[in-house]
Parts: C-alpha cells; sequence; structure tokens
C-alpha cells in the first residue's frame, strides 16, 4: 500500500496541486516525479541497500528530468512511466531463459512456508512448470502493452490530462493481469496442487509489487 500511494497516488495528487498553483507542466511533472525517488531512498536507507530496480529507478528519473529541462518538453517525462514498464516487461520474458520464471520466483518470495512444496511441485510436474511460464509470458506481454499505451498517452494527449489516465491506466492493467492469472491457476487446478483443497484466502501470485510493499 505504501508503494502505490508513494509511487502513484501521491505524484499524480501533487502534480494537479502544482499546477492550480501555477506551475509550468515541466516544473509539476518533475516536482511531483520526486515522490517515488524520495521513496526509494527511504527505502534503501532503512533497508541499508540500494537494489537494482531502485538504482535503475533513480537514473530514469534523474535522466529524464534533465531531458525535460534540456528540451523543454515535457512529455519526456510523460514518457518515463511507459519506458519503465516496458523494461520491466522485457525483462519478465527474458527469466525464461533462466532456470525458473520470475513469476515463480514471486510465488515462491510470497510462499515461503512452502518452499519445499512447490521445489518438488516445479521438478516433478511438466503442467505446473507450464503454468509458471505461461504467466511469465502473460505478465511479460501485459506489461509491454501497457507500456505502449502510455507512450501513445504521453505524445498524443494533453498533457495536464496523462498523470490521471496513468495511474487508472495501472489499476486498469493491474486488475486485469490479476484476474486472468487467478482464472489460469484456478483452471489449471495450481491451486489446489499448492494448497490441498484448502483454498489460500487472496491469490497465490500477486505480483512483485506486493511484495516490495511488505518490505516497506
Amino acid at each position: 500500500m505504501v508503494t502505490v500511494v508513494c509511487d502513484i497516488v501521491l505524484p499524480v495528487g501533487l502534480y494537479y496541486v502544482l499546477r492550480e498553483a501555477g506551475a509550468s507542466e515541466i516544473t509539476a511533472l518533475l516536482l511531483s516525479g520526486s515522490a517515488p525517488a524520495l521513496h526509494t531512498l527511504h527505502s534503501a536507507i532503512r533497508h541499508r541497500k540500494l537494489d537494482a530496480i531502485g538504482a535503475f529507478t533513480l537514473a530514469l528519473l534523474l535522466v529524464s528530468a534533465l531531458a525535460s529541462l534540456l528540451t523543454s518538453d515535457p512529455r519526456i517525462a510523460l514518457a518515463r512511466n511507459g519506458l519503465f514498464t516496458a523494461l520491466a516487461g522485457v525483462w519478465l520474458l527474458v527469466t525464461l531463459l533462466m532456470a525458473r520464471p520470475f513469476t515463480y520466483q514471486a510465488l515462491r518470495t510470497l510462499l515461503p512456508g512452502r518452499a519445499a512444496r512447490l521445489e518438488h511441485l516445479w521438478e516433478s510436474d511438466a503442467a505446473f512448470r507450464r503454468v509458471w511460464r505461461a504467466l511469465t509470458v502473460l505478465w511479460g506481454i501485459g506489461l509491454l502493452c501497457d507500456a505502449l499505451l502510455r507512450l501513445i498517452m504521453a505524445y498524443t494527449l494533453p498533457v495536464d490530462s496523462v498523470p490521471a489516465l496513468d495511474g487508472a491506466l495501472y489499476a486498469a492493467s493491474w486488475i486485469l493481469l490479476q484476474v486472468i492469472t487467478q482464472i489460469v491457476l484456478f483452471r489449471s487446478n495450481t491451486l489446489t496442487k499448492i494448497f490441498g483443497e484448502r483454498r489460500p484466502r487472496r491469490g497465490a501470485f500477486a505480483g512483485a509489487t506486493q511484495q516490495q510493499e511488505a518490505n516497506d
């Protein structure tokens, strides 16, 4: 929840507050974009560690801010979310070449008490492996489609309308991918394989973002 507030709700709200106060588009975008950067720095100081994602986030925010200032083009700042989402989607697809795809790694992180059970299923059940590879493809392609929509909005819509639509798109994409994920897990009998006949209180795969929120 902290991540959602700091990285989505706060930047959007701050942008419109600044615009109402008379700030220019670039100024409002740069100042509102500082909220995710401050959240990342706070998390790094708290945990005494800046991971690769945090470093990438800070670098992207800095580069987009400098590019916006040098070109006087606010749309560069608007496009940064699309770029970040696109790279995240590419990374998910790249993990298909690894021993364990991203969604399975996220599942193990979310269910540490069932690590042995999950590894047994992974090693012995080909259908189980196919499900998590398919879900990694789903999320990778889903994020790439989300990124494309963000870039289209950034360069075609009025600047002042994009921040709110950007936040709405995040929610819509997240909900859609989660719904499809839960349907796949249920219809493939994957949830029963993991939990037995007892149904979990929430979805087995809630994504890396929710795990990051728990760490915060």
